[in-house]
């Protein structure tokens, strides 16, 4: 089966640059795809200094659904926004001050790689964080990719003042992919931190993320399986087990409860069963905010952001009606980042009331 390989380098321009990212493309395209994918074939997206957070999600997104070993290589710089605290991708046209609105949150990555089969995905990260960012990753905070995805790469600090780093680890990486050869991605990582710090690139500096993936064992993984043969509802049973587990352990408005609720929001959506998935996302972000979450937690905008988009495919109206009041009550609390969410909920409610 051929892969997927997501190319992303981003830095904003002018001042408040921090590391010349979309300098490693040139390296990188002159990797055949194959070996960047680590398959026989394999398809190539490239984005250079993207402008807009929604095209890269939309990029994004196609990458994630598409069949087959998918292969993210992300150069860039990490910066918090001001209002939650949360990492960021930066844009062509991030500042500091408009991070929440020009670049891409991080979660969004986690978010749009989570329906991914367990062992499919694999990331190559070389990333500088801005001093607030650094601090933030010092006190103990994680950027999390998702827990079944395999991770490598590095952040580095910020560079001295008045300079520009390059990224040194992702060029190392791709030289030694240019000989045709792609080692194991352990070993790859450890090539590359090595090949940088001999050529004082920096290559070792900062925090080494080393994340090879899941292990033997994983229920995510059995479901999976099921999915893929088709039998959606003994994916669904399965995960509706670990579901009522993990509430009679640790309570229904838990993490633990809450994430296979999610699950099982996911399959429905898989399986064509719209309506379940969105009164399962629906569940799901009452239930955080009945805990106290934020209206602009991540976890809570996501899965109002789900909701809508499987309310907008239900095809029956009584049931569009149904949801649809649940939806629009919700979006009142949680607008979201996609302006004239709400609006479009009222839009279509009002057409909905003149279906029979």
């Amino acid at each position: 089966m051929p892969g997927t390989v997501l190319l992303l380098a981003a830095s904003p321009v002018g001042r408040g640059r921090l590391v010349d990212a979309a300098s490693v493309l040139p390296v990188l395209a002159a990797v055949p795809p194959a070996v960047l994918s680590g398959t026989d074939t394999a398809n190539v997206v490239e984005l250079a200094d993207p402008l807009e957070p929604q095209a890269v999600l939309t990029r994004l997104r196609a990458a994630a659904a598409a069949p087959g070993p998918l292969t993210v290589f992300v150069a860039g710089q990490l910066q918090l926004d001001r209002r939650q605290r949360l990492p960021h991708l930066a844009l062509a046209r991030t500042t500091p001050a408009t991070v929440r609105y020009t670049a891409l949150p991080w979660h969004w990555l986690r978010e749009e790689l989570r329906l991914r089969p367990t062992g499919t995905t694999t990331l190559l990260l070389d990333l500088h964080a801005d001093a607030e960012t650094w601090e933030w990753l010092r006190g103990g905070n994680r950027l999390d990719a998702g827990r079944n995805n395999a991770v490598y790469g590095r952040v580095a600090p910020p560079p001295s003042r008045r300079s520009v780093a390059v990224p040194s680890y992702m060029k190392s990486v791709a030289t030694i992919l240019r000989s045709g050869y792609r080692p194991p991605l352990e070993q790859l990582h450890q090539q590359a931190l090595a090949r940088g710090a001999q050529e004082g690139g920096g290559g070792s500096a900062g925090l080494v993320l080393t994340v090879p993936g899941p292990v033997a064992g994983d229920p995510h993984a059995a479901i999976t399986a099921a999915v893929q043969a088709g039998r959606h509802a003994d994916a669904d049973a399965l995960a509706a087990r670990h579901e009522q587990a993990a509430a009679a352990a640790y309570g229904p408005a838990s993490e633990e409860a809450l994430h296979w609720t999610e699950v099982r929001a996911d399959l429905a959506m898989l399986a064509g069963d719209a309506e379940r998935s969105c009164r399962a996302w629906l569940a799901v972000a009452g239930t955080r905010l009945s805990a106290g979450q934020p209206p602009d937690a991540p976890a809570v905008e996501a899965a109002v952001d789900r909701a809508h988009h499987q309310w907008g495919r239900l095809g029956d109206p009584v049931r569009a009606r149904e949801l649809g009041t649940v939806l629009a009550e919700l979006r009142s609390r949680v607008p979201g980042r996609r302006e004239g969410a709400l609006d479009h909920v009222h839009r279509q409610l009002s057409q909905l009331q003149t279906q029979p």
